[in-house]
């Protein structure tokens, strides 16, 4: 039903592409207004949007368009938005918000689709399992994920060591664990990519370390140092991406690692007597 009115069209035009914040704003302004989008001009939509008229211009640049008055002649052709702009009456089911949780939801699908396939889960668990220490890699975006990963990872894994800062002691931190016995490095990466990222990657490699990442795409940049990559979209329905797909795919790496952890139930139940006795939590 939402699939044809003004927002979700709008919304489809939007949808795979890489659009920094202030684009991603405009977009916003234009999903929230999709009645009047095709009768606003370049000025108009910027001062919506708090942004330039360039960036507006800039905008519809990366949407393919040759510049604004092109998108908005094509925002003119597709779909009855006069009737919609006089009737002055909400024409569709989901606002901008919900978009981008109905966004998010395919997202998941997607990634269930993708596990249909177990095979590379389960070999990224045994991988992780067999590392001692085991290095989980994430910077500036994926930082929450590396640190989320960890926190869980570390009832059940002997040693884990979240790098999460750049800097000149990143490849200090990953040389380290590669003599105490690291053989595996996790990675997650996610837009923007920092060439950082990069960097430890490779350098991960050259000291010997198999990689495993999650990234949004088996096409990311980070791909081509990655021994073993596993997919997870993001949304990009916001003005920041979101990722919950990447976090879910995160967890279940963990139950896949756990199942080559011998000693992962009793940890977890030492786990629980610790934080019993010590009162750490109140259910």
């Amino acid at each position: 039903m939402g699939g044809s009115t003004p927002a979700a069209r709008l919304q489809r035009l939007f949808e795979g592409r890489r659009l920094t914040p202030t684009q991603r704003r405009i977009a916003h302004s234009l999903v929230r207004g999709a009645a009047d989008a095709p009768f606003l001009s370049s000025v108009e939509l910027a001062e919506l949007a708090g942004v330039s008229q360039p960036s507006v211009t800039r905008f519809a640049v990366a949407l393919g368009f040759d510049g604004y008055p092109a998108l908005r002649k094509h925002l003119r052709e597709t779909g009855p938005a006069d009737a919609d702009r006089d009737t002055g009456e909400e024409t569709y089911a989901y606002n901008a918000y919900q978009q981008a949780v109905h966004a998010e939801i395919e997202n998941l699908r997607r990634l269930s689709d993708l596990l249909a396939d177990p095979a590379p889960l389960e070999r990224a668990g045994r991988l992780l399992a067999d590392s001692t220490p085991l290095p989980v890699l994430g910077l500036r975006a994926a930082s929450s994920q590396a640190r989320g990963f960890g926190y869980f990872a570390a009832k059940v894994h002997p040693d884990v060591r979240v790098l999460d800062e750049g800097g000149s002691m990143l490849q200090d931190r990953i040389e380290s664990a590669r003599r105490a016995g690291a053989r595996v490095l996790l990675c997650f990466a996610l837009p923007r990519h920092p060439r950082e990222t990069l960097d430890a990657l490779g350098y991960a490699r050259d000291q010997g370390l198999t990689t495993v990442t999650v990234a949004d795409s088996v096409f990311a940049p980070v791909a081509a140092l990655s021994d073993l990559l596993i997919p997870a979209p993001v949304g990009t329905g916001l003005a920041f991406d979101t990722a919950c797909a990447p976090m879910l795919l995160g967890r279940v790496l963990l139950e896949s690692m756990c199942d080559g952890l011998p000693q992962a139930q009793a940890r977890l139940e030492s786990f629980d007597a610790r934080a019993a006795a010590r009162g750490l939590f109140v259910e």
